[in-house]
């Protein structure tokens, strides 16, 4: 049985408001061999349509969409992810997140994701565009039980490519925690304007509108999962992969986000088999 134990929607913001504030909780459970969606609770325009299985029982697969199709300044986004014991679930999107013009007013991205004893989840999110003038800010607090896994990226690019747009105004700015019981375990933190120096700077950006990082929280990588990584070079970007007691760091920094998302693909394949013990296998809505 794959129903959920609990669904609830909240009223959605009525016309008169001027800004979304959109909230979407999501509880996975495991009954048996069959991780599965147990409840979920939306209110405003964030919302899962419905779990998939296309890789068997033991992951509950499902897409986060929030239906406007972009962020205008002064709208909150909030995704709150509980994964209880055992169960194992991969979050993705359906497309790449668009975020306008602010006109005065910050977006925010919250993410808070509690992961309980023997269970993963894997957040693995299409490109997030800032579009020219856009101020954005993303936050995420991540609670790890002692042997949760854990595999999340996310991918930022400055400026609407496709129509040669450059980001020349706008902030972007990150505060992400990881948290493996009551130990930090991850604590990064950025603050970046278009005009700052690190935009161009050869020990910052160095010109380069696409940038990205992918975490796996899952204890020590062998060495030789790291070597196959490592071995991946995607033409004209830079990347760099840290391997640290408790968290493997990979980063990128490029021109093109779809470059970005094939390698980190590529190095989720390898990965996989070693924190899942089995093979990736793509959401059905990236070959959309």
């Amino acid at each position: 049985m794959d129903d959920l134990k609990q669904t609830a929607i909240l009223p959605t913001q009525t016309k008169a408001d001027k800004h979304w504030q959109a909230r979407l909780e999501l509880g996975f459970c495991k009954r048996d061999a069959r991780s599965y969606l147990a409840h979920r609770l939306h209110k405003g325009p964030l919302v899962v349509q419905k779990s998939l299985h296309p890789e068997g029982e033991a992951v509950c697969h499902a897409v986060i969409v929030h239906p406007p199709g972009g962020v205008a300044g002064g709208d909150a986004l909030q995704l709150q992810v509980t994964v209880g014991e055992g169960a194992q679930a991969l979050l993705t999107t359906p497309g790449a997140g668009k975020w306008y013009k602010a006109n005065g007013t910050l977006a925010s991205q919250d993410l808070n994701f509690t992961l309980e004893a023997g269970s993963g989840l894997e957040w693995l999110p299409q490109e997030n565009i800032l579009f020219d003038a856009a101020e954005v800010r993303f936050t995420a607090d991540i609670r790890l039980a002692t042997d949760a896994t854990l595999a999340a990226w996310d991918i930022v690019c400055l400026g609407r490519q496709a129509q040669q747009e450059a980001w020349q105004t706008g902030v972007y700015q990150l505060k992400q925690q990881i948290w493996r019981e009551d130990r930090l375990i991850w604590n990064e933190r950025a603050h970046l304007r278009a005009a700052d120096a690190l935009a161009t700077s050869s020990v910052g950006l160095g010109g380069a509108v696409v940038f990205g990082t992918f975490l796996v929280c899952a204890g020590a990588v062998p060495a030789d999962v790291v070597q196959a990584c490592r071995a991946l070079v995607p033409a004209g970007a830079k990347t760099g992969i840290t391997a640290l007691p408790d968290v493997l760091a990979i980063r990128y920094v490029g021109h093109a986000s779809q470059q970005a998302r094939q390698y980190f693909e590529q190095c989720w394949q390898i990965l996989r088999p070693w924190y899942y013990q089995r093979d990736a296998v793509r959401p059905r809505i990236w070959n959309t």
